[in-house]
């Protein structure tokens, strides 16, 4: 079994600054692609960025320039650097992984969240 722990949410004022963690542990082989989502109450879930296994990244329109996903494949994880935050951003932050596990098992994992908000 595998398990994803994000850390690094909290509160902040408009403008500021927050990175986000997402930590892979269990049963890994090795992660292929990884994400963040977003969910704020009453809409939908959203992706907001995505990275592969080979460093390659897409992000939705709205965080574009703003955000920024990186990893680090030695520890598992994931991270969502986020700047010139707006409260629009308010939401709860999820991390999926794609995990390979011994000896090759394939399989989604998602976090369970962690909340984002950015006052006005």
């Amino acid at each position: 079994q595998v398990q994803l722990v994000e850390s690094g949410g909290g509160l902040v004022q408009a403008g500021g600054s927050l990175r986000l963690s997402c930590a892979a542990s269990g049963s890994i082989l090795s992660i292929a692609n990884m994400g963040w989502y977003r969910q704020a109450p009453g809409k939908q879930r959203e992706s907001i960025a995505t990275i592969t296994s080979g460093g390659s990244t897409n992000y939705a329109d709205s965080v574009k320039a703003r955000f920024t996903i990186s990893r680090d494949n030695a520890k598992n994880t994931v991270y969502l650097q986020m700047n010139s935050l707006k409260p629009e951003d308010t939401a709860g932050y999820y991390c999926t992984a794609t995990v390979i596990s011994p000896p090759w098992l394939t399989k989604n994992y998602w976090g369970q969240g962690t909340q984002v908000t950015v006052s006005s």
